[in-house]
């Protein structure tokens, strides 16, 4: 029996039905994954689902008993305290004279008729059991309930959210957007354990990786029109894209006759003779129709304001050094940046990646070492927490500045227009920006940036609240993009279709750089752990790594046994082959070091960066082979 069944609902909030005629079921132990366009209604259907929104027609039921938790896109703003305080507040008015008792009991001074009180509440509600399950959701979800709330990073708060819409074990768990502002590792944790979730899981999501492991049914939105895909992220990619096709070809067989029937119409009185009336209450019907039909969505038209060509070199590093509070962020750290490079930083929350942003872009000064950059540099920055939008500003007025026109490579255009090119009707450019949900929020920082001319874009988490199409439109975008880009961003897809090469935080001031994206660098990172900050030069990568080094003494250590004609020649041809990779591999890297190299076009760049990486990868490979077949 389904744990919540929609049957016929309609929902509005003006204009046209934002869902409609909606009919969905939620089946125990499914993993819904939720997609649409920004806008689109997926976090009010979230809310229908867990019964804070009623709808205007039809009938939401929840078979009896269900418990449903929603894990919110934003931090509530009545979240504070402890975190223990905020965990417990999953359990309603239990949860509170927990969190009371909690801290009574704690205190120097106890106030014995206050904890008198607040416990025979907790006892008459047979509340104590609860109170050891908000502990072991602190347990299992690695969490400090003593630790202020205010104080954690933004991806500890999604962490300690998420307790809270555990501790109540909801039959259903609801999820909007719940990898933003997670590192790479807590998204990890979070696909692991959500796998392990025995209840139902509804979520909405951005980040395509995190969608394709753990969806086992896709529901769509679109047009107001609620469709279930069973099957995974690919199989509903290839069956919507036939839907698509023959919704297109339905469309214009249909216009192509409305088209004849209009023309017919206009023939004269010979059209509205007794015997034609039927034809033409026909067309009167097609022509209601056609009015009716909500056409899809268009995509956003992005285009960066390019400005005159950097120097040849943007950003260059020596032996940099930086420390906070004791702590080292940096250390003797160098790189080159140049002209075209598009480099990814990837760290965990507060490994100090925007403090390395800093440092590069000359905001901050080194403790040790030195940075330079180009000339004639123009530097467009994202911010992810879209600090450079002002809230008493619109839309207009945010991009334009009081100007009615942006230039664009030179050509002015209205930023109405400018505008609806980031999907914004006029409305809506209009409407204050306190209205705007994440997602537009992101549009319009990106239509901000874009407008102003670069060749350094800075782009701090730019993926979070957009949407899949407008996130592939984005990455075609970054491709394209004739400047240098530094980029921090956790969504692992987006780094691997973007950037050609990755800096890492690798902890305790220790900064690794890698050729190729996040895939690339999880490849060559085992290879490489034990020679962090080292440059991958022509020399060390032709020696086996610590941890092909532990392969070959574990291959020594296993008992010998006799090898077969096909093991024999494979052993024989081996070191020529490892040869060979380490004469490509120095002659490849020798070529980056070229100054003529970063003249070729961007494509060819990555090219060469994602084919040494392949190499590098078969060479370590072809030396753990070697050690097991000589032990």
């Amino acid at each position: 029996m389904p744990l919540i069944t929609l049957q016929n609902v309609d929902y509005s909030v003006g204009g046209p039905l934002l869902l409609e005629r909606v009919e969905l079921s939620i089946e125990k132990g499914e993993r819904i994954a939720l997609i649409g366009r920004n806008g689109a209604g997926k976090s009010t259907l979230m809310r229908l689902l867990s019964g804070e929104l009623q709808p205007d027609d039809g009938e939401v039921r929840r078979e009896g008993g269900v418990r449903v938790s929603r894990l919110e896109q934003e931090v509530p703003a009545d979240a504070g305290g402890a975190v223990w305080d905020v965990v417990a507040a999953g359990l309603g008015d239990l949860g509170r004279w927990l969190a009371e008792y909690h801290h009574l009991s704690h205190a120097e001074t106890v106030d014995t008729d206050a904890l008198a009180d607040v416990q025979s509440k907790i006892e008459a509600a047979d509340g104590w059991a609860l109170d050891q399950r908000v502990v072991e959701t602190l347990t299992k979800l690695d969490l400090d309930g003593e630790a202020a709330f205010s104080g954690l990073s933004g991806g500890m708060k999604r962490r300690v959210l998420l307790a809270r819409a555990l501790v109540s074990t909801p039959d259903v768990l609801l999820l909007d957007e719940p990898t933003n502002h997670l590192d790479i590792e807590a998204i990890d944790w979070l696909e692991t354990f959500l796998k392990g979730w025995s209840g139902a899981l509804v979520f909405i999501t951005h980040d395509r990786r995190f969608l394709r492991a753990l969806a086992t049914r896709i529901v769509e939105i679109d047009r107001g029109q609620v469709t279930s895909w069973p099957g995974d992220w690919a199989n509903y990619e290839r069956r919507r894209e036939e839907r698509l096709n023959a919704q297109a070809q339905e469309n214009a067989r249909f216009d192509k006759l409305l088209a004849q029937e209009e023309v017919w119409i206009r023939q004269g009185i010979k059209a509205r003779r007794t015997r034609d009336e039927g034809r033409v209450r026909r067309l009167k019907a097609m022509r209601s129709e056609r009015s009716q039909r909500r056409d899809q969505v268009g995509n956003v038209r992005m285009e960066v304001a390019n400005a005159e060509s950097s120097g040849r070199k943007v950003i260059e590093a020596k032996a940099v050094g930086f420390g906070f509070e004791g702590r080292s962020i940096v250390r003797d750290f160098s790189t080159t940046v140049f002209r075209g490079d598009r480099i990814g930083l990837i760290g965990p929350n507060g490994s100090g990646k925007t403090t390395l942003l800093k440092l590069l872009l000359g905001e901050l000064a080194p403790d040790s070492g030195e940075i330079r950059l180009g000339t004639n540099l123009q530097v467009a920055y994202f911010d992810q927490y879209r600090a450079t939008l002002r809230e008493d500003w619109n839309a207009i007025e945010n991009v334009a500045e009081g100007r009615e026109s942006v230039e664009i490579n030179g050509k002015p255009k209205h930023v109405i227009g400018y505008l609806q090119d980031f999907l914004f009707t006029p409305e809506r450019a209009r409407a204050p920006i306190t209205r705007l949900s994440g997602g537009e929020r992101n549009r319009l920082l990106l239509a901000k940036l874009f407008a102003q001319p670069s060749n350094l874009l800075v782009m701090d988490e730019p993926t979070n609240d957009l949407d899949v199409e407008t996130l592939e439109l984005l990455e075609e975008l970054l491709g394209d993009y004739g400047g240098t880009l530094l980029l921090v961003s956790h969504d692992r897809d987006f780094l691997d279709n973007v950037v050609t090469s990755t800096i890492v935080m690798e902890g305790d001031g220790q900064v690794g750089e890698y050729v190729g994206g996040y895939t690339d660098w999880l490849r060559q990172r085992p290879a490489t752990a034990e020679r962090r900050g080292d440059k991958a030069t022509s020399g060390d990568a032709a020696k086996p790594t610590a941890a092909i080094a532990a392969s070959v003494a574990t291959a020594a250590a296993a008992p010998k046994r006799k090898l077969s004609y096909k093991e024999s020649r494979e052993l024989e041809q081996l070191p020529v082959r490892i040869e060979q990779l380490e004469s490509k591999i120095a002659g490849m890297t020798a070529e980056m070091n070229e100054p003529a190299f970063y003249q070729r076009d961007s494509a060819g760049i990555a090219a060469h960066g994602a084919e040494l990486a392949r190499m590098q990868a078969e060479l370590d490979a072809a030396y753990v082979r070697w050690a097991e077949l000589d032990a």
